[in-house]
């Protein structure tokens, strides 16, 4: 019989309802809306990119396979698009009707041309001859009856907004057949176009006014109509790198290839002519069910940059700013510190400094000898990358894992190899058949006549700019232990020896998967010897039907199950015989909930781990990854402790239901509101303003030896 089971597609569209839900909310100020809407369009198009790319790659084979919800591709799609066409107009509504609106009220108005004064249209018409025209490239498409239409895709730019011409020689529309011109939209044009000496933030969005100036283009022809779109194409095209002899060369033609994926979906502007529509679909090879129409603006990720207007506070909310741990401040020695003790962080309450200090300190200290690293994504102007160069310039080993297979980054990742590379780093372009997840530096440092290890494992990447929008832990020891089995990690990486069992650490794809089930089978054993047993998870993704079956066996046995998934969640909770212990929430705030985090009762002695992986088939089975156990006392007391604050949230977070949807929870009677994200950020204010407390106002309090009190002052001759 088969496992109770949510289709994966349909339950990521339910993540993104609850992102866009956030924009539904009348307590948050209208920019900080707006902003979750383009967080939900920005998702949306990478979820169309590669997910519904992969569904119409398997549609386009004939393939019939059943996932495990009992869907085939066909029917997936059919439901995405159902789910999806509410969504889009759903976003339309809330921009159009309830954002925009609102933001007019503080100054900030969208003008359609139409809403233009003449001396306004007149300064829009230099804008566009000035600015827009030089960067405009018209492209001829196939003639309509031709039998060369869909070789029309190829000059066809993905993701980019888009003025379809269609233009004749004369004005009688009988007279002769028309000929249709792409006019993509640049990207690096300013998407809005500001109006000035007008009040507030006046402006039009380029589109519009490509569209009103187009004919420009064409001095000796007749513009009859035009019409705005925009094209997904596929990106899910992968790399097999089994016996490739130059990955890096691999990769580019990959890339180059995306460029030219086929049409997963056509936005198409409500404004458009129903006939420029229907060239549009046979141009394109797409088919109706690849069409979208949209009632307002195309590409709603780009209002993302409406959210930082200057001169707008109180339209946005005010950002938090990460705290020092009380344990380091800036310009302290980080090797005296973490031989101190352990130092569990979690970002971005607590600032990522600490980690920076790790890399940067070791690519100046005389004392290190060598620096170990994996990369994954690494911020454009990245503080990693130019330490690591740093260090290979001052002499040190430095050996990095560079992942190219990392989806969208790819490109950056072939850049920052070859400029690591040029200095003298070792480069390691991960492994043959896995992509390298794990997030782990080994920083070696001559002590006393002897070689120490300065270990960092994190749930997150190496990325400054992602640590303050992103929540996720980081585990700093100069524990030996840990250490060496990094070193191990890595020597396997580079080196192709065989990694084994260790204690501290469990890789995938080869121990991850069975030391997960070895400790879910652990409280299944003790809760049916009618002792108490609890698993805590917290995720990004659970989809792993051996995971989901053996959380089941727990559920089943007795054990009190409590999972905190953000997005994608294919296991169902509260089902009788079933999942009756087990409880699923996510939390939607201000920052994106990317930490994981797993506890497992124990007996009462709780074992606590972070890791870089989710509950995914991929994760366990096709990825490098790190399951770290916390060893120091007080980090996995703190680790516990912001397990719990999560599944204490009544604010912020959903509840699912045993269909798959989702409850936002509320505060019950005479209940306070508890929302975790505030509360982490408070706890780290109140741990520095403690700290600042130990300084008295206007001096030093010295630390004397024990038993003296006072230091007699000495008086200046």
């Amino acid at each position: 019989m088969p496992i109770p089971f949510i289709n994966r597609e349909l339950s990521w569209l339910e993540f993104n309802q609850r992102v866009l839900d956030q924009a539904e909310s009348g307590s948050l100020p209208p920019l900080e809306r707006l902003k979750f809407v383009a967080i939900s369009a920005s998702n949306l198009d990478e979820f169309f990119m590669v997910r519904v790319g992969g569904l119409e790659m398997l549609r386009r084979a004939g393939k019939r396979s059943r996932d495990p919800a009992g869907l085939t591709p066909v029917q997936q799609l059919k439901l995405i698009r159902q789910r999806v066409r509410i969504m889009t107009a759903e976003q339309s509504r809330l921009v159009e009707e309830e954002i925009m609106p609102e933001l007019a009220d503080h100054g900030i108005r969208r003008l359609l041309m139409d809403d233009l004064k003449p001396g306004e249209l007149d300064y829009v018409a230099r804008v566009f001859e000035e600015s827009l025209l030089p960067m405009l490239t018209p492209l001829r498409l196939p003639q309509a009856g031709s039998g060369h239409e869909g070789e029309g895709a190829a000059v066809v730019p993905g993701g980019q907004i888009c003025c379809l011409c269609e233009l004749s020689s004369s004005t009688d529309l009988f007279d002769i057949a028309p000929r249709h011109v792409l006019v993509p939209i640049p990207p690096t044009l300013p998407r809005f176009i500001p109006i000035p000496d007008t009040q507030g933030f006046q402006f039009v969005m380029v589109e519009d006014a490509v569209a009103e100036f187009a004919g420009q283009l064409f001095p000796d022809e007749v513009m009859r109509a035009c019409g705005l779109f925009r094209m997904t194409r596929n990106a899910d095209i992968s790399l097999d790198d089994e016996g490739a002899h130059d990955l890096a060369k691999q990769m580019e033609d990959v890339l180059a290839e995306r460029k030219w994926g086929v049409c997963v979906r056509l936005e198409v502007s409500r404004s458009c002519p129903r006939r420029i529509a229907r060239y549009l679909r046979t141009v394109l090879d797409a088919r109706p069910s690849h069409v979208y129409p949209i009632d307002g603006p195309l590409g709603l990720a780009d209002f993302m940059s409406l959210n930082v207007l200057p001169g707008y506070r109180g339209l946005a909310i005010e950002p938090w700013a990460p705290v020092m741990p009380p344990a380091w401040h800036p310009g302290a020695d980080i090797f005296e510190a973490l031989s101190g003790g352990d130092l569990l962080l979690y970002h971005p309450y607590d600032s990522y400094e600490p980690v920076m200090a790790l890399i940067e300190q070791a690519a100046l200290d005389p004392d290190v000898t060598a620096i170990k690293q994996t990369l994954y994504r690494t911020a454009k102007h990245s503080r990693v990358i130019s330490a690591l160069i740093r260090a290979a310039e001052n002499g040190k080993q430095v050996t990095v894992v560079v992942e190219l297979k990392a989806r969208f980054d790819e490109a950056r990742n072939l850049d920052r190899a070859e400029e690591l590379e040029r200095v003298g780093v070792q480069i390691v372009y991960g492994v043959k058949g896995l992509k390298t997840h794990c997030k782990a530096t080994v920083v070696v440092r001559r002590e006393g006549g002897e070689l120490r290890q300065y270990s960092h494992f994190g749930t997150g990447n190496y990325n400054e700019v992602t640590a303050r929008l992103y929540t996720d832990v980081s585990y700093l020891t100069s524990r030996r232990a840990y250490g060496r089995e990094a070193t191990r990690l890595f020597n396997a990486l580079t080196g192709g020896s065989k990694l084994t069992a260790m204690k501290h650490l469990s890789a995938a794809p080869f121990f991850m998967r069975g030391r997960l089930i070895e400790l879910i089978e652990a409280e299944r054993n003790l809760a049916e010897r009618g002792e108490e047993a609890h698993i805590d998870i917290k995720v990004n993704s659970l989809q792993d039907a051996g995971m989901i079956e053996a959380l089941y066996a727990a559920s089943r046995a007795g054990v009190k199950v409590r999972l905190n998934v953000r997005g994608i969640c294919c296991l169902q909770p509260g089902l009788k015989k079933i999942s009756k212990h087990i409880e699923v929430y996510s939390i939607v705030d201000r920052y994106l909930e990317h930490a994981r985090i797993y506890s497992f009762h124990n007996g009462g002695e709780p074992l606590l781990f972070l890791s870089s992986a989710d509950l995914m088939e991929r994760n366990l089975d096709r990825r490098v990854e790190l399951l770290v156990a916390v060893s120091d006392k007080r980090c996995r007391a703190r680790l516990a402790e912001i397990l719990e604050g999560h599944f204490r949230d009544n604010t912020q977070s959903y509840r699912m239901e045993e269909d798959g949807t989702y409850r936002r929870l509320k505060p019950g009677k005479g209940k306070a509101g508890y929302r975790a994200q505030e509360r982490f950020q408070r706890a780290a204010e109140k741990a520095r303003d403690e700290r600042a407390g130990d300084v008295e106002e206007g001096g030093f309090v010295p630390h004397l030896p024990p038993g003296q009190s006072k230091i007699t002052s000495i008086e200046a001759n």
